[in-house]
């Protein structure tokens, strides 16, 4: 019972001090350069319509980048009004989101959808980076609870991407039985991404028995909704999260979780939909080229961000393909950790 109690009140704290940061860092409107208005060609149908799930955390700079995620995904699609936004975000910014997201983007189709941390706050165990532990990170989990029942499908996307190809390519894969599309690295060391107590305890090692499991980043995942929530995914990533919790299998933030469910059971995406590590490892976050192959979307996952590096004044060569989408109206921002 006082176990119970302690973790309650270390819960409790947590949830105070992130709503003090975040209604410090409100003070701090960032402001951005009003997009142009992008409109569909004449053979758009109005019943072909692309669902896109993103996070909106108007507390750090990631902000920045989702502004600019929205911007490539508009300025490539060949029906950019048929493009509606699922925006998660934090409830206590929501009218600054809205009024930001309105500004900058007034013909933009968008809805924002209240994430509450304190039903993952107590599931998340700290990672190699202390931005893959905040609570915005882990609201894809959550996506088929939050998002209308009768949205069949959706694109999720981080915030830290842009595309250069249209999005209606990717919204129209066939999923096959599948309940996620992403693409597969299936030679990548799939042993490196759990604990070694993970593999020596053999009903965890078991896990994958039956599976070929691949590695796919979730920053770009294509999800059919009403086959998650039939078979109630959510849950089944808590579970993993719990055991983490206790076992410590994995290092690495949300990514484990999903690979741990899914792994093996994704329906295959072509690698141009995720040219992803753009923002190096997750300590140095040093430069990196692309992958070979055709390119539709980049992907700077890792520790270096475009808008860091270029305020910096020490971008990668890749950064300038990034900074064409950036709305923001330039000061500098503070440094991602």
């Amino acid at each position: 019972m006082r176990r119970i109690l302690s973790t309650a009140i270390a819960t409790l704290l947590l949830l105070l001090l992130l709503l003090l940061l975040l209604a410090d860092s409100a003070s701090s409107n960032p402001e951005f350069n009003e997009a142009p208005a992008f409109r569909n060609g004449k053979s758009c149908s109005p019943r072909e319509v692309v669902h896109i799930a993103m996070t909106l955390d108007y507390s750090t700079p990631y902000l920045r980048g989702s502004i600019a995620a929205v911007l490539s995904v508009l300025q490539h699609s060949s029906c950019p009004e048929n493009t509606v936004f699922h925006f998660l975000s934090i409830p206590l910014h929501h009218p600054l989101l809205r009024s930001t997201v309105s500004a900058t983007f007034p013909f933009l189709r968008f809805h924002l959808y209240p994430f509450r941390p304190s039903i993952v706050l107590p599931l998340i165990s700290s990672s190699v980076r202390q931005a893959l532990d905040q609570p915005l990170n882990y609201a894809r989990i959550y996506l088929p609870d939050l998002l209308p029942p009768s949205l069949p499908r959706v694109i999720y996307l981080d915030s830290d991407l842009i595309l250069v190809d249209d999005i209606a390519n990717l919204w129209n894969i066939d999923l096959h039985s599948h309940v996620l599309g992403a693409p597969q690295y299936c030679h990548a060391n799939f042993t490196h991404y759990f604990t070694p107590k993970f593999w020596s305890t053999p009903s965890l090692g078991a896990t994958f028995r039956r599976r070929r499991p691949c590695y796919f980043n979730t920053g770009v995942m294509v999800i059919d909704l009403l086959k998650w929530r039939r078979h109630g995914f959510t849950r089944k990533l808590e579970h993993w999260m719990r055991i983490q919790k206790r076992y410590r299998i994995y290092e690495l933030g949300s990514l484990p979780p999903f690979l741990l469910v899914f792994a093996g059971n994704v329906a295959p995406v072509d690698h141009r939909w995720n040219q992803h590590g753009l923002g190096g490892d997750n300590l140095q976050g040093l430069c990196r080229d692309l992958h070979p192959g055709p390119v539709s979307l980049l992907h700077w996952s890792g520790k270096g961000k475009p808008w860091l590096r270029l305020d910096a004044k020490r971008p990668c060569t890749l950064d300038n393909l990034w900074s064409p989408y950036d709305l923001f109206k330039h000061e500098i921002l503070i440094s991602d950790s």
